[in-house]
């Protein structure tokens, strides 16, 4: 065996040892404990993955697998359909762990924070590398709770396929629906697997009927449940006509029966499976033309002829087009299913290289790199995911952040296995890898290996842009594509334990903020505090925690606010002149502008300039100009909230010569200020998306209680015992709700929320919101 490593060495003699850095020894402990003693202790974390015993050929994949056999994934789904218990058993069978993990018990590997062991769910997205029959797949645990959707979206960005997840006896659910359309805007082919097979209520056909209806998909079944809840037992495999069957003796499910179906033995599940895979070929012949093609000619008589391969390879075509979805069904909890899942995954979703990604023409083979998550270490600093699209990346190679016109240098690469790492030479294009010592990228960063490499790529982009008549900008913007942050819906403010301790909650939150960019932090301009800003309750609840964790600092939170928005009603003119003499030179402005209120919902102010004005603006007053409209709608006259919804218009600018850019930006603010404090005002307050989920017997006391917190109900639907309530709500009025929800009903019912979108507070409510504010105790 060492003879054998000394080749290796030979041939890549940068690597001196590979070796895996423990972040989290104490689970790896308690995994050894749980081990049976009959399970031969094959695999060690302090070996790389895939070097058992004398198997050396799979040192070499490590560092570079080839492209075709790489596999991106992510596991997305709503919150509880068993995401990370899927990851755990997909991590067992493929040999990376030792024993299973369970969420119940705060052991898996993906879920390796303290508080997403303690509340059993996951805030964090974890990336997680093996092997599978020859595959190498980087896969990702992504959250299911509405507070941590950009987790989701920023992950789901970097990905070639996705497999989501769904409760066999709930189907789709409101989260699903949030990450399938996630899915949808980045193009990413998946896989849909029926989960909780064995739970009682569980239903195959419910579950595909809600893909089709809701996700407006069309189901591929590849498989078919043999039993459901607790009769469940197995599977039938449709493309090959046979069951699969998981026997008791094997505890952990690595263990089962393959068996063709037989005409003696099953011969009614046998028909019921030919006019399954019957189905299946006429459903994938009408979406590829090769297939049907091949199904008229050869095989139009007797469809039982049809080779397998040639089933599955027009199953991952229409796949990788979208056009379709292949179900799959199982139990991860009681291991049965995940097997043919992870076949799946490597069968029928795409390689990197079968993604059309058109920026790669422009780099022609030179590295572009696009870093989607920063986690912080207090021992390694920054830790950057990257996804590489094309080139290499090695150690201690100088690289450029096109986002921040900067170059760093990667000091170490490393494989990411969930809070564990193994240290590597070098990666290649279709991987995600882990880098240490880039100190300044941050999510949504595009990395290229030097400045005259983004250059050349950037006039290539631009040259391709003429030629199909584009703008030059959506050029740069394919370049530079981040991840759409969206706006936090709560704030509340934060105080550090004494005056002595501001430096470390300011280095706690700067961290904090890199790592998760829908966390925003700012300073109140009145009272001099720190205003956290974040998209839910347990989103700044998970931050608190957090910063006494990790950092070790007592902080105070105010309470939970709602983050209100301002417009106006009607059109109002304002004129305004500044004149200050500093020292011996006099800034003279004078600004005569209309502010008035617009239809289409927008978050930033619309900007037009008079004719008069616009002819012969210099860039530089232009610039002043809309910085001065920005900063005036960053706080309204009502609460001190943004303002949105409004159109101003320049009619009239005179600048005396010699002025400051500062001081028109200064007296055009202020023309703003005197226009809304002169308009009719209207605040608008943030409308959520709510969908309960409750038994009958409860439905008069929540429907009751949501018509106390001035919600609208859309429609009361039937998943079998269960009703689903969905409406809206103002999302001040939800706060504390999942409380009132437990005691109303027993702790059996379960809600979903997500933003809808603003809307304006009827008069009666805003008054009473405005006299809260203002500390009067009475209604105006």
């Amino acid at each position: 065996m060492f003879s054998n490593l000394r080749k290796f060495g030979v041939n890549h003699k940068k690597i001196s040892i590979l070796h895996v850095n423990n972040m989290c020894c104490c689970k790896i402990k308690a995994s050894l404990k749980r081990l049976k003693p009959y399970v031969p202790l094959g695999r060690s974390y302090s070996s790389p993955p895939g070097l058992v015993g004398n198997d050396i050929k799979s040192l070499h994949s490590i560092i570079s697998p080839p492209i075709a056999k790489i596999r991106n994934i992510g596991i997305m789904a709503h919150i509880d359909a068993g995401k990370t218990t899927t990851t755990e058993r997909i991590l067992y069978y493929s040999g990376y762990t030792r024993s299973l993990g369970d969420v119940d018990d705060g052991d898996t590997v993906t879920d390796f924070m303290a508080q997403e062991r303690e509340r059993g769910i996951t805030i964090q997205s974890a990336a997680v590398t093996f092997d599978w029959k020859g595959y190498r797949v980087n896969l990702i645990d992504t959250p299911g709770h509405v507070d941590f959707t950009l987790e989701v979206e920023r992950c789901l960005r970097v990905l070639d396929g996705a497999v989501a997840v769904f409760d066999a006896s709930a189907g789709v659910e409101a989260q699903t629906l949030t990450v399938w359309r996630q899915a949808d805007k980045h193009k990413i082919p998946r896989i849909c697997f029926l989960n909780k097979m064995d739970k009682t209520g569980a239903s195959f056909k419910y579950a595909v009927e809600s893909i089709r209806e809701k996700l407006k998909a069309k189901p591929l079944l590849l498989q078919l449940p043999l039993g459901e809840g607790k009769a469940f037992k197995g599977v039938v495999d449709v493309v090959s006509k046979e069951k699969l069957l998981w026997n008791r003796p094997s505890e952990d499910g690595k263990d089962f029966e393959r068996k063709p179906l037989l005409e003696t033995s099953d011969a009614e599940l046998l028909k019921e499976t030919t006019e399954a895979r019957n189905d299946l070929i006429e459903q994938v012949a009408d979406l590829d033309d090769e297939f049907a093609d091949l199904v008229l000619g050869e095989f139009s008589e007797n469809f039982d002829l049809l080779p397998t391969e040639k089933l599955q390879a027009a199953i991952h075509r229409v796949t990788l087009a979208q056009t379709a979805v292949p179900v799959l069904c199982g139990s991860a909890l009681k291991n049965k299913g995940v097997q043919p899942l992870l076949d799946a995954i490597t069968m029928y979703l795409p390689s990197p290289e079968e993604r059309n990604y058109e920026f790669l023409q422009w780099y022609k083979g030179e590295l572009c790199a696009l870093a989607f998550k920063v986690l912080h270490d207090k021992q390694r600093g920054p830790l950057v995911f990257m996804r590489i699209y094309s080139g290499m990346i090695k150690p201690q190679s100088a690289i450029y952040n096109i986002n921040g016109n900067c170059t760093e240098r990667v000091s170490r690469l490393l494989l990411p296995f969930a809070d564990q790492h193994i240290e590597i030479p070098s990666l290649t294009a279709g991987n995600i890898a882990l880098t240490v010592g880039l100190k300044h990228t941050a999510t949504g960063d595009t990395i290229a290996s030097s400045k005259s490499s983004a250059l050349a790529a950037a006039r290539r982009a631009g040259r391709e842009g003429e030629k199909q008549h584009r703008q030059n900008n959506e050029a740069e913007r394919l370049l530079l594509a981040g991840v759409e942050i969206p706006e936090p819906v709560f704030f509340c403010t934060i105080e550090p334990p004494s005056v002595a301790r501001q430096p470390d909650l300011d280095y706690a939150l700067k961290c904090l903020q890199r790592e998760d960019p829908s966390l925003k932090v700012k300073l109140d301009p009145d009272s001099g505090q720190t205003v956290l800003c974040g998209m839910g309750e347990l989103h700044i609840e998970i931050i608190h925690d957090r910063i006494k964790r990790e950092y070790g600092l007592e902080t105070y939170l105010g309470p939970l606010q709602v983050a209100y928005r301002e417009t106006i009603l009607n059109a109002v003119r304002a004129t305004d002149t500044l004149d200050r003499t500093l020292g011996d030179k006099r800034h003279l402005v004078t600004v005569e502008l209309e502010v008035k209120p617009i239809e289409t919902p927008s978050v930033t102010p619309i900007i037009k300039y008079a004719p008069s004005v616009s002819e012969d603006l210099p860039k530089v007053s232009q610039e002043a100009i809309e910085n001065g409209i920005h900063s005036a709608c960053l706080q309204g006259p009502l609460l001190g909230s943004p303002i949105q919804d409004v159109a101003i218009t320049l009619h009239s600018l005179i600048i005396h010569p010699g002025t400051s850019t500062t001081m028109i930006s200064a007296c055009v603010s202020r023309c703003i200020q005197k226009a809304l404090k002169k308009a009719d005002k209207q605040v608008l307050e943030p409308l959520m998306n709510l969908e309960v989920t409750v038994m009958g017997d409860y439905l008069s006391p929540v429907l009751a209680d949501l018509a106390q917190r001035r919600g609208t109900i859309q429609e009361i639907q039937t998943r079998q015992e269960n009703k689903i309530v969905i409406g809206f709500v103002p999302l001040a009025e939800i706060m504390g709700y999942s409380t009132v929800l437990r005691t109303l009903t027993s702790g059996s019912a379960t809600f979903a929320l997500e933003l809808c979108n603003y809307q304006a507070m009827n008069p009666q409510d805003q008054a009473t919101l405005l006299s809260r504010r203002s500390g009067l105790n009475q209604v105006l």
